[in-house]
């Protein structure tokens, strides 16, 4: 289990677990969006070392992280038992704890799928913040970001209230569980080397392939987190409401007028279901996905 740090001025740090991850809303349809692409390693600011635990760097060689990758050869991510706690979307740490309990069956999941995969696999670190602060990856909070991960230290951050607010108000823990298992998405892709992959390609692509590539990182998150939520979705006793209620919420976070990084409405719902139906990650490999399907 991976550790954290909670953010609070007035009161100090104090230690406790937690998975950061996005909110959104399944209500409202102008609700903003409140998740952020992954952050590399490359940025200037630094949280201090007092407030977050330091993480071993994965050192795996993959020949093909996008092609070929050994995550995609292992199956099926199985059966995956969680029973988080009843969660009050009012109460901070009523929220806290859920998701925390989520983290925990992400962690447990991925690391003993990784296990079987033959790569190494570190758990992420927790980090949440209820005032401003700076991660490696720059200041939190910032304008349309709750959370985000940051792969200069491994770090999911989360803005415990910043996410309610970004779900307004939202009691449906199937919307919750969801976001944090796209940002998790986001450390499995780092993991297995595929985040490395794609900023090394985005780097000295135009602004056109850049923001494909972009979608495909994205989308393949999406799916990352639909495969983890299909397969919890009978311990969580998630049925056909809870699943609607996850892809109509993709959909607002999916790209609208102006943006271009997330994938339409359609494909985003797409991948997402694609990852709650096959339950496989070797179905997510949205890098060699035709052109359309990514848009």
């Amino acid at each position: 289990m991976g550790l954290g740090v909670s953010l609070s001025l007035g009161t100090g740090l104090a230690a406790v677990g937690f998975t950061g991850f996005l909110a959104f809303s399944a209500l409202l349809p102008t609700a903003q969006p409140a998740w952020g692409e992954p952050i590399g390693p490359d940025a200037t600011q630094v949280l201090s070392a007092e407030s977050v635990s330091s993480t071993e760097t994965t050192t795996a060689t993959i020949e093909d992280p996008l092609g070929q990758n050994p995550l995609y050869a292992n199956g099926e991510l199985g059966e995956v038992t969680c029973r988080p706690p009843q969660m009050d979307a009012d109460d901070p740490k009523s929220v806290e704890t859920f998701v925390h309990s989520i983290a925990d069956c992400l962690d447990a999941a991925w690391g003993a799928y990784f296990e079987e995969a033959g790569i190494p696999f570190s758990s992420p670190n927790r980090v949440y913040w209820y005032a401003a602060g700076n991660s490696p990856c720059g200041p939190f909070p910032k304008e349309g970001t709750a959370a985000f991960y940051c792969q200069a230290n491994q770090g999911l951050y989360l803005g415990v209230e910043d996410i309610v607010a970004a779900s307004a108000g939202s009691d449906e823990a199937e919307a919750y569980t969801f976001l944090l298992s796209h940002e998790y998405g986001h450390h499995v892709q780092g993991q297995s080397m595929i985040l490395a992959e794609f900023r090394s390609l985005r780097a000295n692509a135009d602004e056109e392939t850049a923001d494909e590539l972009t979608r495909r990182n994205e989308l393949q998150a999406n799916c990352l987190g639909g495969v983890f939520v299909g397969s919890a979705e009978e311990s969580l006793g998630y049925g056909k409401s809870e699943r609607a209620n996850i892809l109509d919420s993709v959909g607002l976070r999916s790209d609208h007028a102006g943006t271009s990084t997330h994938g339409s409405v359609e494909n985003g719902r797409l991948w997402t279901a694609h990852g709650l139906d096959r339950l496989d990650p070797a179905a997510c490999n949205t890098w060699e996905a035709r052109e359309e399907l990514v848009r």
